[in-house]
């Protein structure tokens, strides 16, 4: 099972140095389990070289195997608790960082409609954490940017909220707008992982192709770092446009949020869950309570 769940985390980062990160562990002896699983099935899973990591077809075969092996062990707890179960239970959803206020308040609304099966508490986490915490059955409910692809997982869009460009506010002194050409002096901020939704390294990507060449990659920091750098001069990153959202607190003196002419980003935030927990599982009423908060996705 640890062998499997080893051989799913590298597969789904492409990454071991990432994968080690996920599960807690250096990189050297997630590599040696990865060789003995691979002499173990008498197959090649991986093919490695100095600048990627790439699935090979036995590797492919496996990694959906692997995965549905890893959902059934990972229904075990949540299976006995429902078999188990008397009275009211505690159950948590996952909250990412910067989360609108509105949709805080659609939070404690489910938490209010299902407070006499459950106390529905919080529990904050990146996406990728919290995804990987419903994935693995820790957490019955998360609230996770996109992209998400992982098929075990039904989603409900939650709110799609506008990117603006944070940019060093002396710069761009009586402006109230930006076009993408206006920054191409100005290098984009690769965040850190654990701040950073995966959505922007599709950001990341596409700003390269538009011609915004130029990066700053920051490690060991969070939105105030980011911030510092921008206000620095040096440097522009994206942030939600609208003033009610929590990202603003992060604002510094020499720091403005200006939205784009020519250029229309969004971050779409979702609420997800187990598929197999809300059909005939322990979630069936607690989804069936979601689906009608979170009926009409807010658009910010």
């Amino acid at each position: 099972m640890f062998h499997l769940r080893y051989f799913v985390a590298v597969a789904e980062e492409l990454n071991f140095s990432a994968a080690a990160r996920r599960l807690h562990m250096a990189t050297s002896p997630l590599s040696q389990r990865i060789r003995d699983l691979e002499r173990e099935l008498d197959h090649r899973l991986f093919d490695r070289d100095t600048h990627s990591v790439t699935l090979t077809p036995a590797g492919e075969a496996l990694l959906p195997i692997a995965q549905e092996v890893l959902e059934q062990i990972n229904s075990i707890p949540w299976r006995l608790r429902e078999v188990t179960r008397s009275g009211r239970t505690t159950m948590f959803v996952g909250i990412p960082p910067g989360l609108h206020p509105r949709l805080s308040e659609l939070v404690d609304t489910l938490a209010e409609r299902v407070s006499r099966r459950c106390e529905l508490l919080r529990w904050p986490g990146s996406s990728k954490a919290l995804t990987i915490g419903v994935r693995e059955g820790r957490l019955p409910l998360a609230l996770a940017r996109l992209p998400i692809s992982d098929p075990a997982l039904d989603q409900l869009p939650a709110i799609s909220e506008r990117l603006a460009a944070v940019v060093p506010a002396d710069q761009f002194a009586g402006r109230d707008s930006v076009a993408l050409a206006d920054l191409a002096d100005l290098s984009f901020i690769v965040a850190p992982k654990e701040i950073s939704a995966a959505y922007f390294e599709q950001l990341d990507r596409e700003l390269c192709e538009r011609g915004i060449k130029k990066r700053i990659k920051l490690t060991d920091t969070g939105y105030a770092g980011v911030a510092q750098v921008i206000s620095s001069g040096m440097a522009f990153y994206f942030s939600i446009l609208d003033t009610e959202s929590p990202m603003h607190r992060y604002a510094m003196e020499n720091t403005k949020v200006l939205p784009f002419t020519d250029f229309e980003p969004r971050l779409d935030t979702v609420l997800i869950w187990r598929h197999d927990r809300a059909s005939g599982g322990d979630l069936d009423e607690l989804v069936e309570a979601a689906r009608e908060v979170f009926a009409d996705p807010l658009h910010v």
